[in-house]
């Protein structure tokens, strides 16, 4: 790790196999916009002055991809790339016991991502830094304009069991972040919990550290999670909106084949000849 008075270390999780996706095509390495979803994740802290380094958390399938995509985009701030486990749990604690042998203090800011949220904003990025002087906990989250249902099982049906207050409602995105030494002190004590299956690390800390406060930091609409096929055309349209000198190179490349096609069909029916 570098050597700094505070470090602040974005840990890139992108170790899941994407079943729901594509078995075949990882979804870490979809292309999106002209390059992986996993870069626009790495890119997001490696341009951010304040992060100071970077973990990336793979499976096996594609950490000889990953690793030679870094070493292309010359990504100056990763500092190891850790197998990860059958779990987001498991993916998690490599990175936190890499940490741990690297001697970090318990001090320092972590701020854990999935690596296939590939459009944080870097106004979230440094609400979750900002949040961590004041609290040990902070998750970006996003206002649900949905009002949202909790359900109970009724034999084999789900009925609503209570419907909070929508302006008390958000939705969890990530970063997620933490003083190094919160987020150790509540897996330890998760893990002596035969139930404990996380779906995030924040729910770690809500769990099992229930007086630490966890602050919500503002999320965006665009911050989505790529989960299935579906969502790649609302990622493609934001990946677009980022980028307009993209935007115009993919019009041009359509007008050309619109003009091919159109010669093409002239030339068929004996125009031009």
């Amino acid at each position: 790790m570098q050597e700094q008075r505070m470090p602040v270390v974005a840990v890139v999780l992108a170790a899941g196999f994407g079943t729901r996706f594509d078995e075949d095509n990882p979804k870490q390495l979809v292309s999106l916009g002209g390059k992986p979803i996993v870069c626009w994740s790495i890119e997001a802290f490696e341009n951010n002055d304040r992060v100071s380094d970077i973990i990336v958390v793979v499976n096996d399938r594609v950490e000889e991809t990953v690793s030679e995509l870094i070493d292309q985009a010359g990504y100056a701030k990763v500092r190891a790339i850790v197998p990860g486990g059958a779990e987001r749990v498991d993916s998690t604690l490599a990175a936190l016991d890499l940490l741990r042998q690297s001697g970090i203090p318990s001090d320092a800011k972590v701020l854990i991502h999935d690596g296939v949220r590939p459009f944080v904003e870097q106004r979230s990025i440094d609400g979750c830094i900002d949040a961590l002087d004041r609290f040990n906990a902070a998750t970006v989250a996003f206002a649900s304009t949905d009002t949202i249902l909790l359900t109970k099982d009724l034999g084999d049906r789900k009925v609503v069991g209570s419907v909070p207050d929508r302006l008390d409602a958000y939705r969890a995105q990530t970063p997620q972040a933490f003083r190094f030494g919160t987020i150790v002190k509540a897996y330890e004590l998760a893990s002596a919990d035969p139930d404990f299956h996380p779906t995030d690390d924040t729910r770690v800390v809500v769990d099992y550290l229930p007086d630490e406060p966890v602050a919500i930091v503002e999320g965006s609409e665009t911050n989505l999670k790529i989960t299935t096929p579906s969502d790649m055309p609302i990622a493609e349209g934001i990946a677009n909106s980022l980028d307009p000198e993209h935007v115009k190179e993919a019009a041009k490349a359509r007008m050309h084949e619109v003009f091919a096609e159109a010669f093409s069909q002239m030339h068929g029916h004996g125009f031009g000849r």
